[in-house]
């Protein structure tokens, strides 16, 4: 395996952080974003934007629809929770997690990852300031990779194995948005908001703008996104 990384890139604060990282970190960046019938497609654009910017190897986006099933406020026409208290948002599961998601996600990172030979998947999941998904959580990470050396051919032939690096776990919104800073990121290109408008501003009403502005405003430092 070589210093390549796959980088699950939504376009949105953390994934951007976690890609300024493993390019921080000296990584040839190959980025995989996906249209899954997801309702804020703007995010699309704004993983284009970034990984442009931060000099992606390459950027892929894969496409199929989870509209299918649905069963979630971001591929249905469930509402999208606006103004949830802190309180709120740390109990229980949000009508926006989209089921199975980051499983789905990793499954496709495994694929890319044997395809080019890379040894690392980043992935900007956060088990501190977030909205509840049991796929952002270090056990799931780490069930994931034991899986990943069981499920892939250079595993199996003793070649290497494929690492899932999750750098901002730990992290508080706060700590993301200062280590971005710190390298540099343009978060202006990014977007973070479940329900934007047609022209992609956000609603800042969402449990996804309301944590990003908790991050910036205890970070002592103004969003770009917000005028």
């Amino acid at each position: 395996m070589t210093g390549r990384a796959i980088c699950l890139l939504s376009g949105g604060l953390d994934s951007t952080t976690c890609l300024g990282i493993a390019r921080d970190e000296g990584r040839e960046c190959y980025c995989l974003s996906f249209d899954y019938g997801q309702r804020h497609t703007a995010e699309l654009a704004a993983a284009a934007r970034v990984a442009e910017s931060l000099g992606a190897i390459e950027h892929r986006i894969v496409r199929f629809d989870l509209r299918e099933f649905g069963g979630s406020a971001l591929t249905s026409d469930l509402d999208v929770p606006k103004d949830r208290a802190a309180a709120q948002m740390a109990t229980g599961i949000p009508v926006t997690y989209v089921p199975a998601r980051n499983t789905i996600f990793l499954s496709f990172a495994l694929a890319y990852a044997e395809v080019r030979k890379a040894s690392e998947i980043f992935i900007g999941v956060n088990a501190i300031d977030y909205s509840g998904y049991p796929d952002c959580r270090p056990e799931f990470i780490q069930a994931f990779e034991n899986m990943a050396r069981l499920a892939t051919k250079a595993s199996v032939e003793g070649n290497g194995r494929i690492t899932i690096r999750t750098p901002l776990i730990a992290m508080s919104k706060a700590d993301i948005v200062r280590r971005a800073c710190e390298l540099g990121l343009d978060l202006a290109l990014t977007s973070t908001c479940y329900d934007p408008d047609p022209e992609g501003r956000p609603c800042e009403r969402c449990d996804a703008c309301l944590l990003r502005c908790k991050g910036f405003q205890e970070a002592g430092i103004p969003d770009p996104l917000v005028t």
